[in-house]
């Protein structure tokens, strides 16, 4: 039998498939599910920014407002009572990790510096494995330049990675000039390593309302393609730990991730839709794959297929774009 296990954040994996941040780590049934189907590890749901800012703003609107009338301060809850969201997360942190035999993996998702370092040491405290900085700014003022926001990032990341003895991943956009770089200094600045790519929640336009609205919209396996290519390129240019999320549905998915070079595989979509089962085949194939091809461990065939050892170089590079719009041929029946 082909030994799966990996390294992640300098935790020792049974295998590389850890399932990340979505709803599901909210409850602890479904945790100890996808623990049973063979989840090495579990990103919990990210803990994000604007709920801390406003529990902040209630609790001093409505707690410890000193302007406020004294009869009307004794209609208000009392503030050793009142349940944050920042408190209901570190409960969940301690939780999982009583109940778990897995690493856990705090998320926090976030742009501003402030509050991040004391929130880092909370996390901590309550018991986290590591911990995934998921930072996220929607650049929509034409004065910011590419080069302020990637600082401000770094300006984080050193904040966080400086105030606690954690392993920080750093959940990144495909939205850089130069992902190489930035991930270079990424790892200067303190990262443990980078989890490729956030996926977005685009927003939609009804047209029977004129509303602007928030659908959810699931990964497909297409979506890995982009995935796959970067951590390629990145494989041998950096020592971090490089995690592929985005469109992980069967063994196949996982298993180019693998050979393009990444040291785990996140899952979300296909576990919101197929619920933990779906890790149980997508292990049994990755098992068989490498059965079948006599591959000892999952570390033996690990980027074997990254730019780097690859004969052509050029496949992952820009001569690939060429090969791919020369090679097409339009379906049977369309004629141009």
């Amino acid at each position: 039998m082909p030994d799966l296990s990996t390294n992640y954040l300098g935790l020792q994996l049974k295998n590389p498939l850890v399932p990340s941040s979505t709803p599901l780590s909210h409850n602890l049934d479904a945790v100890l599910h996808l623990e049973d189907a063979g989840a090495a590890a579990i990103v919990m749901h990210s803990l994000f920014e604007e709920d801390v800012r406003n529990d902040e703003r209630m609790i001093d609107r409505f707690l410890v407002n000193p302007d406020a009338f004294d009869e009307a301060t004794g209609h208000l809850p009392f503030a050793d009572g009142y349940q944050s969201k920042l408190d209901s997360y570190l409960e969940q942190i301690s939780l999982l990790k009583q109940r778990l035999a897995i690493p856990v993996v705090a998320s926090l998702n976030g742009s501003s510096l402030s509050g991040w370092v004391e929130l880092g040491k909370e996390v901590q405290a309550a018991g986290a494995d590591a911990l995934e900085l998921n930072a996220w700014y929607m650049p929509g003022d034409p004065k910011v330049s590419g080069e302020a926001l990637e600082d401000h990032y770094l300006s984080l990341l050193q904040e966080l990675t400086g105030a606690v003895t954690l392993p920080v991943s750093m959940k990144l956009s495909p939205f850089f000039s130069s992902l190489p770089n930035f991930v270079r200094h990424a790892e200067k600045s303190g990262a443990a390593g980078v989890s490729l790519f956030n996926r977005f929640f685009q927003p939609d336009i009804d047209l029977d309302n004129l509303t602007v609205v928030d659908r959810v919209q699931l990964s497909s396996s297409a979506d890995v393609l982009l995935t796959m290519r970067w951590i390629a390129i990145l494989r041998g240019r950096s020592g971090l730990t490089l995690a592929a999320t985005g469109g992980v549905h069967t063994a196949a998915d996982a298993l180019k991730m693998l050979l393009a070079g990444a040291d785990v595989v996140h899952l979300a979509s296909a576990l919101l839709s197929g619920g933990p089962a779906v890790l149980k085949t997508v292990l049994a194939g990755i098992e068989q794959w490498l059965e079948e091809r006599d591959y000892r461990s999952v570390a033996q065939m690990k980027g074997s297929m990254s730019q780097q050892n690859l004969p052509d170089p050029s496949a992952f590079a820009r001569a690939a774009y060429l090969h791919a719009l020369d090679s097409f041929t339009p379906p049977a029946g369309v004629r141009y």
